[in-house]
C-alpha cells in the first residue's frame, strides 16, 4: 500500500443490503459503526470475544450476528467488506492481508495506511447522504462535515430541489420563542417554504432569515375578527397549498399543545391537502427550564400538570378541573393564565392548596427578554399587577419553584 499513499481515496457509496459484512472486535469503533452498516441493510457478523452492552444488546435484537470469540483464518470468507478492530496488533495484521487475498475492501482502525478503504466522517439531512475524506485528518473530515449537514438542515447552505417539490402544508411547532430552539426538520422545512402564516408567539427571528421571495402572513392579523380568526387562518392554508405553494404554519410551542393544531389538520384533510405535523418543544417544560425550575424533582415532585389558563376557574368555559388539580402535590403549569392569575390561585387555595405554596412567573421564556417573577398562591394575583407581567408568561406551581441548584 505504501507506494499508492500519495493518492487520493476514489470514493464511492456501497451498498451492502443482504450482503456480509465481517467486523472483527466489539469496542467502541464497532459501536460507533455497526448502527449505520444495520442501517445499510447489511448481514452482519461480529466476530469478538466480548462486546460493549450497546454492541450486545444488538445482537440480542438480531440486528446483528455474533460469534464469542477472536479471529480465525477463513472468517472473511464471501465478505465484501470487513471492519478490523481488534486490539490485537497481529490478529488485525493477519485479517488485513486476508481481506487482501480475497479482494475484500477492508477498514483498519489502528492502522488506516494498511487498510484498503477509509471510513468517511458522514452525515444525513433529509435523503441526502455527505460523506467527506480528508486522508489522515479526521477531526476536520467530520468539522467539513458537519458544517454542510448544518447547512443543509437550516436553510443556510442552498441545495434546491431539481425534482418538482411535493406541495403541501407543515404544521411546525416552533419552540418557546428562541429560534435555536426549533427542531432541525421544522428549520429545514421552512427553509423550503413559499409562504409561512406565522403566529405571534413563534420564533420571530427566523422570519428575518428567509429569502424575498418567501410570502409572510402574520396569523394575526388575518382579517373576520377574533372568533372567526381561525377559520380564516385554515382558509388561508388551503388557498396557498391549493396553489401549489410549500406552506409551513408556523406555531409557537408544540402545534398540538393549546395550539390548536388538529382544528387545522383536520380543516387539511377534509380539503384533501397533505399536512405534515412536526412537534416543537412546549414552553409548559422549556421555559421552566429555562428559568432554572425543574417541572419535576426527585422527592418533591412526581408528577406535573399542564392546564390552559385563558378563562377563569368559575367560567362555564373551563373543562378543568380545579378542585381535583388543588388536590395534587406535584407541579402545576399554567399556559395563558396571566389574566386570571388571582383567580385560579384563590380556586387552588379554596380547594385545598395550600397558600404558601411557592409559585414562579416568567415571562417571555428562552428570549432575551425573559424575566422571572417569585411568588406564592396567597400573594400571585397581587405580584402579577404589581409587577406589570404581560403575556405570554408561563406560571408555575409548586414546590420545585423553590429547589436551588446548589444542593
Amino acid at each position: 500500500m505504501a507506494e499508492h499513499a500519495e493518492h487520493a481515496a476514489y470514493p464511492v457509496g456501497l451498498r451492502l443490503s443482504g450482503r456480509r459484512v465481517v467486523v472483527l472486535g466489539g469496542g467502541q469503533v464497532a459501536q460507533r459503526r455497526l448502527p449505520s452498516l444495520v442501517a445499510a441493510g447489511a448481514d452482519v457478523l461480529l466476530i469478538s470475544p466480548s462486546a460493549k452492552p450497546s454492541v450486545e444488546a444488538m445482537a440480542d435484537t438480531g440486528e446483528i450476528r455474533w460469534e464469542r470469540r477472536r479471529y480465525a483464518p477463513g472468517d472473511l470468507a464471501e465478505a465484501w467488506y470487513a471492519l478490523i478492530s481488534t486490539d490485537d496488533p497481529e490478529a488485525n495484521t493477519a485479517a488485513s492481508q486476508e481481506a487482501e487475498d480475497r479482494r475484500v475492501w477492508c477498514v483498519r482502525s489502528d492502522d488506516a495506511e494498511a487498510a484498503t478503504a477509509w471510513t468517511p466522517a458522514t452525515g444525513r439531512s433529509e435523503g441526502v447522504t455527505v460523506a467527506v475524506l480528508t486522508g489522515r485528518d479526521p477531526r476536520r473530515s467530520a468539522a467539513v462535515r458537519d458544517a454542510i449537514v448544518e447547512g443543509l438542515r437550516d436553510g443556510t447552505l442552498a441545495a434546491p430541489h431539481h425534482r418538482a417539490r411535493a406541495t403541501g402544508v407543515a404544521l411546525v411547532g416552533g419552540g418557546p420563542g428562541d429560534p435555536d430552539l426549533i427542531t432541525v426538520r421544522g428549520r429545514r422545512l421552512l427553509a423550503e417554504a413559499d409562504v409561512v402564516i406565522a403566529d405571534r408567539l413563534g420564533p420571530r427571528d427566523l422570519l428575518a432569515e428567509l429569502p424575498p421571495h418567501v410570502e409572510v402572513i402574520d396569523a394575526a392579523k388575518i382579517p373576520y375578527g377574533r372568533f372567526m380568526a381561525q377559520e380564516a387562518i385554515n382558509n388561508a392554508l388551503i388557498e396557498h397549498a391549493r396553489a401549489g405553494k410549500s406552506v409551513v404554519r408556523l406555531k409557537g410551542g408544540d402545534p398540538y399543545v393549546f395550539g390548536r393544531g388538529m382544528e387545522e389538520l383536520q380543516a387539511l384533510a377534509e380539503a384533501g391537502i397533505p399536512c405534515t405535523v412536526v412537534p416543537g418543544i412546549s414552553s409548559s417544560i422549556s421555559v421552566p427550564s429555562a428559568a432554572g425550575i425543574p417541572v419535576t424533582h426527585r422527592g418533591v415532585a412526581q408528577e406535573f400538570t399542564v392546564v390552559s389558563g385563558h378563562v377563569a376557574p368559575d367560567d362555564e368555559r373551563s373543562t378543568v378541573d380545579w378542585p381535583a388539580l388543588a388536590r395534587l402535590r406535584g407541579t402545576v403549569v399554567v399556559l395563558m393564565g396571566v389574566e386570571n392569575s388571582g383567580a385560579i390561585a384563590a380556586t387552588l387555595i379554596a380547594h385545598g392548596r395550600g397558600a404558601d405554596t411557592p409559585v414562579a412567573v416568567v415571562q417571555e421564556g428562552t428570549t432575551a427578554a425573559q424575566r422571572r417573577v417569585d411568588a406564592t398562591l396567597a400573594t400571585l394575583g397581587e405580584t402579577v399587577r404589581a409587577e406589570g407581567v404581560r403575556p405570554p408568561a408561563v406560571i408555575v406551581i409548586g414546590d420545585v419553584v423553590a429547589v436551588n441548584p446548589a444542593h
